[in-house]
């Protein structure tokens, strides 16, 4: 019996708690502006967990990555720029549009263009008519977009559910258009990781060949593609801190108050990176023709999690029993598209 594609949604489902996940402890950080917790979890994300796991899994990093093409090295750290513009938009979808209505907008447009624009420049999206493994995945990234949208209207009912003041109280910075407008960027160009992953295929298979397991080839790649989004958003925040002066909020305050900023943030940049270790990981298990696939696993889960989170903050607190249904209906949907996608893969691994 094939177990590969059940272990590799399984390392999926994990990816995606850690996503949908990774900004509750962000929420608990107090008298810190925005760009300076995003800054000090990025640091943790971006630049030392995945040093560290590659270093600890990649038997020869250095050779690894002095032995990959440097067009592919310079390929995926380009995307990695790109992926971390989605990536500053995104922590700002969660900041004006909350966790669950946030994932759910910005998510919807990176699962549709991470999953398709790969295949369609490989020239393997005709299989997926031509045989019934394709056919069952391309079935399974369908319902997922729908369970996508699905998410996205229960929290346009919500939006016009609620009022001002209980919108405020939920999410303190609650703004529909730019939320929706940042979500839109943030969606698009997050799809980048996807890009970046497939032009660091060669990174990962030097990897394997210089003796790492393959269940890990994609840590290397993830020190590349992680890089360039460290660039762009250390740019940023830096910027941010100097414009509006809050460069100071590293230093002052209680010293107990900010060892539990610092804790906060790193603990949320660690679950930041799982997502991508996990992902890396399950890619591995799915593997084959229908790879691409793992990215709307990783999408879904992604939305599953962060509104069962959007729940249990209470953002949801005032909406109509109709619309909570209506998120429990899209969660279903995404868990069911799960399901179908990994049968694709079983399917094809058979």
């Amino acid at each position: 019996m094939n177990l590969g594609p059940i272990q590799g949604v399984f390392l999926h489902s994990v990816g995606g708690f850690a996503a949908g996940s990774f900004y509750a402890p962000l929420k608990k950080i107090r008298r810190w502006a925005w760009e300076s917790y995003w800054l000090a979890m990025g640091l943790a994300a971006w630049v030392m967990a995945p040093w560290i796991a590659a270093l600890i899994s990649t038997p020869h990093l250095a050779h690894v990555l002095c032995g990959s093409p440097p067009r592919r090295i310079a390929l995926a750290y380009m995307f990695g720029v790109l992926w971390g513009i989605g990536g500053l938009t995104f922590g700002l979808t969660m900041r004006y549009l909350g966790m669950a209505l946030g994932m759910a907008v910005a998510l919807g447009f990176c699962a549709v263009f991470g999953t398709l624009i790969p295949p369609i420049v490989e020239g393997q999206i005709v299989d997926l008519v031509r045989t019934t493994s394709g056919l069952t995945i391309a079935g399974g990234i369908a319902v997922c977009i729908v369970g996508i949208c699905i998410c996205g209207r229960a929290g346009m009912r919500r939006d016009a559910e609620l009022n001002t003041a209980k919108k405020s109280d939920a999410v303190p910075e609650f703004a529909l258009f730019k939320g929706f407008l940042v979500a839109t960027v943030a969606g698009i160009l997050s799809a980048c990781f996807a890009f970046a992953l497939a032009v660091g295929e060669p990174i990962a298979e030097t990897s394997t060949a210089l003796g790492t397991r393959e269940l890990y080839s994609n840590n290397a790649v993830l020190v590349v593609i992680l890089a360039g989004g460290f660039t762009t958003n250390v740019i940023w925040c830096v910027a941010l801190n100097v414009r509006n002066r809050t460069y100071t909020d590293y230093v002052t305050g209680p010293l107990p108050g900010q060892l539990f900023n610092y804790a906060m943030a790193a603990i949320g940049g660690v679950i930041w990176y799982f997502q991508f270790f996990f992902y890396g990981m399950g890619k591995t298990k799915l593997g084959g023709t229908y790879d691409f696939s793992s990215w709307s696993l990783h999408m879904s889960f992604i939305i599953v999690f962060s509104n069962l989170w959007g729940l249990y903050f209470r953002e949801w607190r005032g909406s109509s029993r109709r619309t909570k249904a209506m998120v429990w209906i899209g969660i279903l949907t995404l868990v069911a598209s799960s399901i179908v996608i990994g049968c694709g893969n079983y399917l094809a691994g058979d």
